[in-house]
């Protein structure tokens, strides 16, 4: 039932409120006849996320049934974070902020306002790194081994949009660490190189820069798919400069500069792979003799791929990868702690770097997940709770 003016008055001098101190329109709050209370939802939005709608882009929200889901810009993920409230929120269709009231003279005037729900919840967001663990595991379902091996037709695989329904991502984050994986798009689908068979395109082309004493830092794109079509796809070729170099454009020739790191890093992965443990001065021989001539393999170049054990004699290498380990911060402390009890920062540091949110630090991670203790007068980071 509607409120007269002299109900809305006689209501303000029981609260002891002026009516000449108010905005000269009440809204008298009723429930509508359809109401219903569960049917929505309320999601707290950032500025940014609030113009990417205005603009007519859209959020997703993405997870599988025993994902923590989580929501996607289309360059951010967010974590949905259930938030009770100890304010009824009612939902006001026809509601209006102060700003949007009429400033008339009085007398007051009434405005009927429907409730038509309400919640005493709402999700709150908070931006969080996106989860790639699944992808990698995706993609090794049927891994790229070259054209002559393609022959099971029913092998699992995947285009962008069956990559964006499985994996909680958005999409810029998801196409970044495609790269970053050297993921291939071949014939629609989202391919990851074996690794034997990436290993076999490098040494194709380091060999032919060694016949043709070309620079590392030049290496002319279409002389180089001209002399090694014969052995790979032209794809492939150009697939691989891509992944160990950086295109540049010389007098409209498009050529790569290949990245030493790189190259030197994946064929220290090459040798680690097979290995438990390797005898780390041998390793670093033979993996001096196993890089392309004229570069230098150094160990700053295997942070987060491989880790050196310093307390051993002799001292020893083994692979480590970064990509192997939990997604989760604490399971990943937990990992790391269970395999060597303390660690320098230098040596933990790569494995957890990517495990720092937005404006965070290596060392503020270290300081809510770690303790820290003098060995031979070296600050060393160990659990703060028992390992198992």
């Amino acid at each position: 039932m509607s409120r007269s003016r002299e109900e809305v008055e006689a209501t303000l001098q029981i609260a002891k409120l002026s009516v000449e101190d108010l905005r000269s329109t009440a809204q008298c709050l009723t429930f509508s006849e359809t109401f219903a209370s569960g049917e929505y939802s309320l999601m707290e939005l950032d500025d940014a996320l609030c113009k990417e709608i205005e603009t007519g882009g859209s959020l997703v929200i993405r997870g599988d049934k025993g994902d923590h889901a989580v929501l996607c810009s289309q360059n951010k993920t967010y974590d949905l974070k259930f938030a009770d409230t100890s304010n009824l929120l009612l939902f006001l269709p026809d509601g209006k902020t102060a700003d949007l009231l009429p400033d008339d003279e009085l007398p007051l005037s009434i405005a009927p306002c429907e409730i038509s729900g309400f919640s005493n919840y709402y999700w709150e967001l908070r931006r969080c790194r996106p989860k790639m663990k699944k992808l990698k595991k995706l993609l090794l379902e049927n891994p790229y081994e070259g054209p002559e091996n393609e022959q099971d037709t029913s092998a699992s695989v995947y285009t962008t949009e069956d990559l964006l329904n499985q994996i909680q991502a958005s999409y810029e984050e998801l196409m970044d660490h495609l790269k970053v994986i050297h993921a291939c798009n071949i014939k629609g689908f989202w391919r990851l190189l074996d690794f034997d068979y990436e290993m076999k395109l490098l040494n194709h082309i380091t060999q032919l820069m060694d016949s043709e004493s070309w620079s590392f830092s030049r290496v002319p794109l279409t002389v180089c798919l001209e002399e090694l079509r014969s052995l790979e796809p032209e794809q492939m070729i150009e697939h691989c400069l891509e992944c160990f170099g950086k295109r540049f454009s010389e007098e409209e020739e498009a050529s790569f500069a290949l990245d030493e790191d790189k190259i030197c890093r994946t064929t220290a992965q090459m040798l680690l792979q097979n290995a438990v443990k390797f005898n780390l001065s041998e390793f670093q021989e033979v993996w001096q003799q196993s890089v392309p001539e004229g570069m230098t393999s150094r160990l700053d170049q295997l942070k987060g791929l491989a880790l050196v054990d310093r307390t051993s004699r002799p001292e020893t290498i083994f692979l480590l990868k970064t990509e192997d380990l939990p997604e989760d911060t604490q399971e990943r402390f937990n990992t790391l702690f269970s395999m060597r009890e303390k660690w320098t920062e230098a040596d933990i540091s790569p494995y957890i770097q990517d495990l720092c949110g937005e404006k965070q630090t290596i060392v503020a991670l270290l300081t809510k997940y770690a303790r820290t203790s003098l060995q031979n007068g070296v600050k060393v980071y160990n659990s703060r709770r028992p390992v198992s």
